[in-house]
């Protein structure tokens, strides 16, 4: 791992030009550009937040907008990693085939391009918090938010690049996945409303779902909620620091037949 990690610290300069290279296709041709990061979340928040309200997920619970909207914009930053890394390996094809590099930084370039718009984001995320009359006090339970989730989003990353090299059906498992993913992390109702489903004592299961610890954190740091109570937070870390080892060995095992299979 130490020996990974040094080899992409080498080729610093290629991670840097990929990570500016995505965050310039992601807006080319567009009339909008980076205003579209903006808008996304926004039409996701006005569709959930309708959604939402026929469905009486609100049930009355003050600030609910506001606790929509981080969960909205938390929730996009996991989404785009996920499918950005579906051709992080397939789009890079002469990159592959003629040059020499640790095929990590592919995935990682994905990540961290995301990781730029989501902090952009995220600025524009205080000023609306702020207009509505929301102080975030907590704001240092945000570095362990956002550290835990590019955790989980490189392992993704990885995972999903390395799988669509040898299985182009994993862009559609992908599509069906996140849908699957979204509805079970609590992003438009609360954590409550899902461990009361659970059975007595295995309340902690549903952190299990690296993004249901996220999503919490976030919430302690944006709004002041409280935290889960036990080891919930622990668990969802564990499980983001497994899906990492996970992505990282299969990424590693099957890099060498990229060039082949491409």
């Amino acid at each position: 791992m130490r020996g990974l990690a040094y080899s992409v610290w080498l080729r610093r300069e290629l991670l840097l030009t990929l990570v500016l290279r995505n965050l310039k296709i992601r807006y080319k041709s567009s009339v909008l550009g980076f205003f579209w990061s903006l808008l996304t979340p926004l039409c996701f928040i006005l569709i959930y937040g309708f959604f939402a309200g026929i469905l009486k997920f609100n049930d009355g619970r003050p600030r609910y907008f506001e606790f929509l909207v981080v969960g909205i914009v938390c929730w996009q930053f996991f989404l785009s990693c996920m499918n950005d890394s579906l051709h992080a390996v397939t789009g890079n094809v002469n990159l592959i085939k003629k040059t020499s590099f640790p095929r990590i930084v592919l995935p990682l370039s994905t990540v961290l391009a995301n990781m730029v718009n989501f902090l952009l984001t995220s600025a524009v995320l205080l000023a609306y918090l702020l207009v509505s009359g929301v102080v975030p006090v907590n704001f240092l339970w945000l570095i362990p938010a956002l550290a835990v989730q590019a955790v989980l989003c490189l392992g993704i990353s990885m995972l999903v690049c390395a799988g669509n090299v040898f299985f182009r059906d994993t862009e559609h498992f992908v599509g069906i996945l996140s849908l699957a993913w979204f509805f079970v992390t609590p992003v438009f109702y609360p954590l409550e409303l899902q461990m009361e489903r659970l059975p007595d004592g295995l309340e902690w299961a549903a952190f299990l779902n690296p993004m249901t610890g996220i999503v919490c954190l976030y919430r302690r740091g944006w709004m002041g909620h409280p935290l889960p109570p036990g080891a919930g937070l622990l668990v969802s870390a564990a499980a983001a620091c497994a899906l990492l080892a996970a992505g990282l060995a299969v990424f590693q095992s099957t890099q060498s037949r990229f060039a082949d299979e491409l």
